[in-house]
């Protein structure tokens, strides 16, 4: 059964953007779906009057260190 869902853009000044409406069949669906919003700033995904969970901004995440690499030694 789909359950009704929202994401939605939270500013920096904690104000609701924007919302997007949404059908998915569980809460994890439903964040995967909302994932792809991040770009754009922090999500908060809600179900019906139910807070589901906080998406931080992909633009507030450290970026990803490079694997190290032995280094190669002569001898």
């Amino acid at each position: 059964m789909m359950q009704q869902y929202r994401a939605y853009l939270v500013g920096e000044n904690g104000v609701f953007r924007s919302a997007e409406a949404f059908e998915a069949p569980s809460d994890s669906s439903a964040l995967v779906f909302a994932k792809q919003f991040t770009r754009l700033g922090k999500v908060e995904v809600w179900q019906l009057g139910r807070k589901v969970a906080v998406l931080e901004s992909e633009q507030s995440r450290p970026p990803l260190a490079e694997p190290s690499r032995p280094m190669l030694t002569r001898q």
